[in-house]
């Protein structure tokens, strides 16, 4: 329904709505589950996004909520081709980021990478920015949900070794 809206106000009601979403998880002591995605080019560069309306000064990974009985990759790979229109390609589960929220609600985020097929570009409505950035290079702004997931990742790769 809201991708029938004009892009502008779908942002906005996105602005509006998010602070509530997570008062209403707080107050119901709420376990959400949702995934990130690692998504890397052919380079080795890191896919990530910036919202518009939530945290919209920091680099994220793309992600987004599982739906009930989803699996995590495939959670991921709809939700990289909805926030930034590439594919994701060997995706792979690599593990839960799992944190208490200021106001009482778990965030339970299970982690997928994979290589990145096609150019990024924002859907202009949930996502302003995608952009693929070098590992040793990423913005300053680069938030510290994506710092843990690297290091999650990092480990996984030294376990499939």
């Amino acid at each position: 329904m809201l991708s029938q809206l004009p892009p502008s106000l779908h942002r906005a009601l996105l602005r509006i709505g998010q602070p509530v979403r997570l008062a209403v998880w707080g107050l119901l002591r709420r376990e959400m589950c949702g995934c990130g995605v690692l998504a890397f080019d052919s380079a080795g560069h890191l896919l990530m996004v910036r919202h518009s309306y939530h945290k919209r000064d920091r680099w994220l990974l793309p992600g987004g909520g599982l739906a009930r009985g989803e699996d995590p990759v495939s959670a991921g790979t709809r939700e990289l081709l909805e926030e930034s229109g590439c594919h994701l390609k060997a995706g792979a589960w690599i593990g839960t980021d799992l944190r208490k929220m200021p106001g009482g609600w778990i965030n339970r985020i299970e982690l997928v990478a994979g290589s990145a097929e096609g150019v990024p570009h924002p859907d202009g409505r949930e996502i302003a920015e995608a952009a693929f950035f070098p590992l040793d290079d990423l913005p300053p702004a680069t938030g510290e949900v994506v710092h843990v997931a690297l290091a999650i990742w990092r480990g996984w790769l030294a376990s499939e070794r």
